[in-house]
């Protein structure tokens, strides 16, 4: 059985045990996260939501917060004298997939 929940504007297909990779979210570690945007459900029969699938949730524990690889912008300007360098690492939590509850 697997799922397509909906967090962080991007949605995201979901199994059983699976370990996943997400916007962060404000729960602490080792807690229980339940999501409620589920958009479809599918395995034996398949439940599509208009928008979201009714009483439909997925229930995952969260292993640990972090931060991604550092990504490098840069803007330049040829022949003006104008380059300009910046950092950026994304935050993310690491979630379990539990249970799909349909």
């Amino acid at each position: 059985m697997f799922a397509i929940i909906e967090t962080g504007g991007k949605q995201v297909k979901v199994e059983e045990g699976q370990s996943i990779f997400v916007e962060k979210l404000e729960v602490e570690e080792g807690a229980e996260f339940t999501f409620d945007k589920v958009l479809f459900v599918g395995g034996d029969s398949a439940k599509v939501g208009v928008p979201t699938v009714e009483g439909a949730t997925v229930t995952a524990t969260v292993e640990k917060h972090g931060r991604g690889k550092k990504i490098n912008v840069i803007k330049f300007k040829r022949r003006k004298n104008y380059s300009r360098k910046q950092g950026h690492r994304q935050p993310y939590t690491k979630l379990t997939i539990g249970k799909i509850n349909a």
